[in-house]
Parts: structure tokens; sequence; C-alpha cells
């Protein structure tokens, strides 16, 4: 999936979830997305990781997303 195509589905997911969802769109060709992408060990694009409140990493995916495991990790 490009990520021109996961556009709208992320936009869905961040107004849905407004209340409990931050999204952070970063270009890793340029900085800070280039330092971010090192640091986090992403290098394919587009990479979707998703963290916790206390910033530990709950769920990685490359390429492509999978709506219903995104919607259980953000479900009370």
């Amino acid at each position: 999936m490009a990520c021109w195509a996961a556009r709208p589905i992320v936009d869905g997911l961040e107004r849905q979830y407004a209340d409990r969802l931050l999204v952070l769109r970063l270009n890793i060709q340029e900085h800070p997305g280039r330092e971010l992408s090192r640091k986090y060990g992403s290098f394919a694009t587009p990479t979707f990781i998703f963290f916790d409140a206390g910033g530990v990493e709950q769920l990685r995916q490359v390429g492509s997303l999978d709506l219903q495991r995104i919607e259980a990790l953000l479900e009370p």
C-alpha cells in the first residue's frame, strides 16, 4: 500500500480516536524524520509505529495497516 493510499485510513483513525491518539507524520528524507527512522530502525515507507502513553512500542506495521489490530489497541 502506498503511503498516499493509507492516508484516508490514518485520517479516519485520527478523527475517530482524537481523544486517545496522536498522529505524527514524518518524512524520513528530512530532519527529524531521518533521525527518528534511524532511532526506531524504520527504513521502509510507509511504516506505522504505535506507542502507548508511556512511549512503549505496541505495534509496528510496514506497508499496510491492519485496521482491526489497530482498533483493538485503541479500544478501552
